[in-house]
């Protein structure tokens, strides 16, 4: 009797314990409000993988010298036109639903912002880290296993890196000779490729003159349609992009410059709705008189701060103008918000608004100003400004689409030098790198027992696969050319790659192929990073949008 008993009291308890069980899932069922969505365990995974592989294949056939273009067109109004290589360009106009591939956007992101190349391979080698990790998930291992033989992967890839840098800062011509195949490397895979060597050297230059500083703000890059690309040029100074005004000094030496963001135009009664009534042209003739007394006024204190050049945010009015002119005073209205900011930045001067208290102002302060043509445009040319590491590229071209383009190659080439100034550490490129790191990942697979081995075996594989994508952008045979460079690597201080102008395997130092350690260790680790948090998902939860409350 006594065992029956027992028999039904466990019974009971597994009764209870599954209805229990069905209660807590009906409540997490009722959760979430109707229109969510959660995926769990492997449609989750999926999902993300699916996600990173997808935004990785898109900017795949951009990578190497012979990468693509794509055009980029709004919805907007205008339908403008974006035509670009460049992956962070690509990837920040693109409205995408997919969290992973969210993740591999702010990476390219973060790339762009921190050494502003290498965009495109960071979300490469993240997508390929993806589809080597997918294989290794269909095979029944662990994502925290894959994720510390990726780990441990990493640190040997850097190792590896490190071992092999060079770094010739404290001989200046070498340095130099450095940051011209850096720079024409950047360029090569960029719309300026044709003529690297011109561009290249005018980024050099720009960024030896900020003397070890990473701000780029002195260097301002100005584009006007007409001419080629090779009728751009370097000028010392600053270049304002506004004309002198009628009846003003065409040129002033030693100019005391007063930057200001202030209405110079008649004070009318701003209060909305407001109006004036007078009883005859006698008193609209003294409301004038009186707006002009005013404005005179303010004129005034702005010539008492001793100055021979008004630059201002806003439009100033003929009246204020025709008394700066008197005053032979150069006023320039309009400009540009960043043009003034840059003007007061490198002329020493600040942006003031009020001008009762001169002594609180402070001025800029150039040698020369005069007036300059480039093409059919007359601009405004500040010469021995007090920033001495201030200078002006001006971008010539065929096109607006050939300028966007061609400025943000520029930028690129210049994030990069002024990145490799501080850290001076240079390595080969083309493809070099990742078969140098390939190598040096698979003794570590061979040395490693357990399943992590095959984790970081399929680093390597990942790591492989940039000179493969080099290789096939540029039409040629990739597995070929890869067994080559495999081959080649097994021998000690090696330094062939893909050379992509022959066809063939070449020795990268000879080709002057060189590249930043800075950006190929931060293109390293943040793919690995990006990697490791989206193989880290297990469920995505999608929120219920917000439903508009009807309003009666």
């Amino acid at each position: 009797m006594g065992y029956w008993t027992c028999i039904s009291d466990r019974v009971l308890q597994l009764r209870v314990r599954v209805y229990s069980l069905f209660c807590a899932l009906m409540q997490t069922e009722r959760l979430f409000k109707d229109d969510a969505r959660d995926e769990k365990g492997e449609r989750a995974r999926m999902a993300s993988f699916v996600g990173g592989m997808a935004i990785a294949d898109l900017v795949k056939t951009t990578l190497g010298p012979k990468g693509m273009d794509k055009i980029l067109q709004s919805t907007g109004r205008g339908h403008s036109v974006t035509v670009t290589n460049d992956g962070a360009t690509i990837l920040k106009s693109l409205h995408i639903d997919n969290p992973a591939a969210k993740v591999m956007v702010d990476i390219s992101k973060v790339q762009d912002d921190e050494v502003g190349d290498g965009t495109t391979s960071v979300v490469v080698l993240a997508g390929e880290l993806l589809r080597e990790a997918e294989k290794l998930v269909a095979t029944k291992i662990h994502p925290m296993t894959i994720i510390s033989g990726y780990r441990m992967a990493a640190e040997c890839a850097r190792n590896a890196l490190e071992q092999r840098v060079w770094d010739n800062k404290a001989n200046s011509e070498s340095f130099r000779f450095d940051l011209m195949n850096i720079a024409m490397t950047t360029l090569s895979s960029k719309i300026l490729a044709q003529d690297k060597q011109h561009f290249a050297s005018l980024a050099v230059d720009a960024v030896m003159r900020l003397k070890g500083s990473t701000n780029l703000e002195s260097i301002q890059i100005i584009k006007k349609a007409g001419g080629s690309l090779k009728d751009s040029f370097l000028d010392e100074g600053f270049i304002l992009d506004k004309k002198i005004g009628v009846g003003q000094p065409k040129r002033i030496e030693n100019a005391k410059i007063l930057v200001a963001n202030t209405a110079m135009d008649t004070d009318k009664i701003k209060i909305y709705g407001a109006r004036v009534r007078v009883d005859s042209m006698a008193k609209v003739a003294e409301i004038e008189t009186a707006e002009k007394d005013k404005m005179r006024k303010k004129v005034q204190k702005i010539i008492a701060h001793g100055i021979n050049c008004f630059v201002n945010r806003q439009l100033i009015y003929n009246f204020p103008e025709e008394l700066f002119a008197d005053s032979g005073i150069l006023a320039i209205e309009h400009a540009d918000f960043d043009g003034i900011e840059r003007l007061a930045l490198v002329t020493g001067g600040e942006i003031a608004s009020t001008f009762d208290n001169p002594e609180s102002v402070k001025l800029g302060h150039c040698k020369l100003i005069e007036e300059i043509m480039i093409g059919e445009d007359k601009l405004i040319h500040f010469s021995g400004v007090e920033m001495g590491e201030a200078c002006t590229i001006v971008l010539r071209g065929a096109s607006f689409h050939v300028l966007d383009e061609a400025e943000r190659s520029l930028h690129d080439a210049l994030c990069v030098l002024s990145q490799t100034v501080q850290d001076s550490r240079v390595i080969l490129g083309g493809g070099w790198p990742e078969m140098l790191m390939a190598k040096q990942v698979d003794e570590l697979a061979r040395r490693t027992p357990g399943k992590k081995s095959l984790a970081i075996d399929a680093f390597a594989h990942a790591l492989r696969a940039i000179p493969t994508i080099i290789a096939d952008n540029a039409g040629l045979d990739s597995a070929d050319l890869v067994a080559q460079l495999r081959a080649d690597h097994e021998e000690e201080d090696t330094k062939t790659g893909v050379d992509v102008i022959t066809g063939a395997v070449g020795n990268m130092e000879k080709l002057g192929i060189f590249e930043s350690f800075k950006v190929k260790q931060a293109v390293l680790l943040s793919a690995t990073e990006a990697a490791e948090m989206i193989l880290r998902v297990d469920e995505i939860i999608s929120c219920a949008p917000r439903k508009r409350e009807d309003r009666m």
